[in-house]
């Protein structure tokens, strides 16, 4: 092997070790008055409450400061795929709306409002899950307050879902059937239902886990997501796929999330692993990679929807309507929110009345 062979191999070897050095690089630079993470630690060293099923290391001790989880976003530690997966899908998605409304020349009127909502609604989900993950080890009231906000997030996703498909996505004989004067009114309400009812499991039942929690969880979001994608699946069943070249994309969407649904309700490959997924590998990490491939080729299929058809949305669905759906939105936002924030008091309440019994 020859001299510049070998130098290139060490420089490559080099690099190599300053990049894996790059996080701890990152939270040597903070300023001194900033505190640092602490070490990750074993799953017998954290309170049940914050114990992941047969993830056995790589947790972030309860109770340090703030900037110390949000530091965390450069350590190595169980949550961090969990992080970073939706914290790079909101730019990608941010980046691909902003490039279609500016290539394409489009102004922000009635007719792409649905479209911008849903963007907004993924933002939010994004960003609400980003947040729960970073920063719920803190305190058991923050673990329970931010996961609440992520749920929160899942159902305002829903129904920016649920707009995006009823005005872009649906076809006339679909909009015919009984089920679209419902859609609406019943996306909305179905996603009150999961936000309250995944926030309802959460503070009811405590570790061990039983099934009934799951079923709690999963079967609102269920009966909310069965109705939200109707829309697409009666096009992807009754429309000739080479008509329309935006078909595949609509197909991915419904793949990725069921197959994100079968990781988020079990703990898979983790169970049949104990300890060898930690870091990397565990079943919610897919789920949240999957999640977000769903959303950006959600995001695609409404694009090249909004891109053929708004010249005729306000035909076919008249602009009060836009309004009177746009509208609800924030309703919705209002809803969920003050579910959570009652939830939250809840708990707060236990909190207290469990430190009194002390």
């Amino acid at each position: 092997m020859s001299g510049v062979t070998l130098q290139r191999l060490s420089t490559l070897t080099l690099n190599l070790k300053q990049l894996n050095r790059l996080p701890r690089l990152l939270l040597d630079l903070s300023p001194p008055s900033m505190p640092s993470p602490s070490p990750t630690v074993a799953v017998s060293q954290v309170p049940s409450l914050f114990q992941e099923p047969f993830i056995l290391s790589g947790y972030r001790p309860v109770g340090q400061d703030w900037r110390c989880y949000l530091l965390s976003l450069f350590q190595r530690h169980n949550e961090s795929l969990n992080v970073w997966t939706h914290l790079l899908a909101g730019p990608v998605l941010l980046l691909r709306w902003w490039v279609y409304m500016g290539a394409a020349g489009h102004t922000l009127d009635v007719t792409s409002l649905p479209l911008c909502l849903y963007v907004l609604s993924s933002l939010t989900y994004l960003l609400c899950s980003v947040v729960a993950h970073l920063w719920q080890s803190h305190s058991e009231l923050s673990h329970y307050s931010l996961f609440f906000l992520d749920y929160v997030g899942v159902a305002v996703y829903q129904y920016g879902c649920a707009l995006g498909h009823y005005f872009y996505a649906s076809e006339p004989a679909w909009r015919e059937s009984g089920i679209s004067a419902l859609y609406l009114p019943g996306a909305a309400f179905l996603a009150w239902l999961s936000c309250y009812s995944c926030c309802y499991a959460k503070s009811r039942y405590q570790r061990p886990y039983p099934v009934s929690r799951k079923i709690c969880q999963v079967i609102p979001t269920s009966m909310a997501y069965m109705l939200d994608i109707s829309p697409v699946v009666h096009r992807l069943i009754s429309v000739p796929w080479a008509r329309e070249p935006v078909m595949p994309f609509h197909a991915l969407q419904v793949a990725f999330f069921l197959s994100a649904a079968f990781f988020f309700s079990c703990p898979v490959p983790e169970c049949f692993l104990p300890g060898r997924c930690d870091f990397v590998g565990q079943g919610h990490q897919i789920f949240h990679l999957l999640l977000s491939l769903c959303t950006l080729s959600q995001l695609e299929a409404l694009l090249q929807d909004h891109t053929r058809r708004r010249d005729t949305v306000v035909e076919v669905f008249g602009e009060k309507q836009l309004w009177w759906a746009c509208v609800s939105f924030p309703v919705l936002v209002l809803c969920c929110s003050l579910t959570a924030l009652l939830m939250r008091r809840h708990i707060q309440r236990r909190l207290q009345e469990r430190l009194k019994d002390k």
